[in-house]
Formats: structure tokens, sequence, C-alpha cells
């Protein structure tokens, strides 16, 4: 799944509680899909990174070389400069991108 980027601020944002928690009425149950989604994110962009990080790893390297390689440094810094996962996590809840389902409680105990 392509990680959308684009149109995500960079910096911590002020937003209104109303607005998150709109879908579920419940600002808890709006920051726990937010969290999980924050979290699958995370797992993308560290595979992804590991994979890219993973094309100049040879057995043989020592610290020095590894620091040294530019084209590693370019996939770090472009790694370093997004946004971080919850900030992307909200603005992909905030556009109605992110799925969850309601548990009840209720129905399971029966």
């Amino acid at each position: 799944m392509e990680i959308k980027t684009q149109n995500v601020p960079t910096n911590t944002v002020t937003r209104t509680l109303s607005d998150l928690d709109a879908a579920t009425g419940n600002i808890y149950e709006t920051v726990n899909v937010i969290a999980r989604r924050a979290n699958q994110i995370n797992s993308e962009i560290k595979q992804e990174l590991a994979g890219k990080l993973s094309e100049f790893s040879f057995a043989s390297d020592n610290l020095e070389e590894t620091f040294e390689n530019r084209e590693q440094i370019e996939i770090s810094r472009h790694y370093e400069r997004m946004p971080k996962p919850t900030l992307i996590a909200i603005e992909e809840y905030l556009e109605g991108e992110v799925g969850f389902r309601e548990r009840n409680p209720q129905a399971a105990e029966k």
C-alpha cells in the first residue's frame, strides 16, 4: 500500500476535538483508531526503508564505510523528512480513508 505523504503537515497542528470524534462519538475510540493506523504506517515505512537499505549492506562492511555511502545517506534523509506516522494517520482519518469497526461487547457476552 502506498503511503500518502502529500498535503500532510510535517509539524504538529492544533485540531478541534469535535472534528476528530465526529465519526466515533468518543475521543478515546478515535485516538485508538488513529494510534493503530499509525502503527501500521510505521511498520510499512520500516519495511520499505529496510528493503532499500539492504541493497547497500555487505557482509564485510565496517562502520566507517557505511556512513560514506552517499546514496544511503540520501535515502535516510528522505525518510527523516517525511511526516511522522501519527500525522499521516490523523490526516487519513480526517479524510475518511481509515476504516474501523465498532466492537459490541454486549453481543460477545450473549
